[in-house]
């Protein structure tokens, strides 16, 4: 079992992050401390798929944000730079950013986690999106079939595993996913 390592014989930069070679891992630096985790599995991906595909077919013409899948770098700071598995970033002047400097913010954070990535989705990542203005962050467990919706301030996450409804403002119709029926497809049940 590969395990997410958090390494430290320097303080780590975004620079330093993009620098290294590619060898199929995921790299991201969080405060100076670089976590190092094993390229997704099958599942995973299919699991990251199936709802990308449904959040891009209700945000696609809407004004509300527009979402993005990784592999894409978030930078928050110089020292800070991570790649959710599905983000929702603001508009900028009613549409799309055009480049990686435009997103200092994300709507939404989904993380759909594994064995060797849980700690740092559900401590980590968690404190980072709640803290840099994210209004939802949401752990995908394929295992246990359920998503945990974290808001800023909460203490523990809401358990979901029946409908979660998403609004990117006040002025959108709710995203709507049936939990069972999207983990019904993507464990081909």
């Amino acid at each position: 079992m590969h395990m997410v390592q958090a390494l430290r014989p320097m303080r780590w930069t975004a620079d330093m992050v993009r620098a290294l070679p590619e060898d199929r891992n995921r790299c991201e630096v969080i405060e100076g401390e670089l976590f190092v985790s094993p390229g997704p599995s099958w599942i995973h991906q299919h699991a990251v798929a199936a709802l990308f595909v449904r959040l891009y077919g209700f945000l696609r013409g809407s004004r509300a944000g527009h979402p993005l899948v990784a592999p894409a770098d978030v930078e928050f700071s110089d020292d800070t730079l991570v790649q959710p598995d599905i983000f929702v970033v603001p508009l900028v002047h009613g549409k799309a950013p055009r480049r990686w400097e435009e997103v200092r913010q994300l709507l939404l954070a989904i993380e759909v986690s594994s064995p060797s990535t849980a700690r740092t989705d559900r401590v980590h990542k968690r404190e980072l999106y709640l803290s840099r203005g994210a209004r939802e962050y949401w752990v995908v467990d394929i295992d246990a079939q359920l998503i945990e919706r974290w808001r800023a301030g909460d203490v523990r996450p809401e358990i979901l595993d029946g409908m979660i409804e998403w609004r990117p403002d006040d002025k959108s119709e709710p995203f709507v996913i049936d939990v069972a029926e999207y983990f019904a497809e993507v464990l081909d049940d």
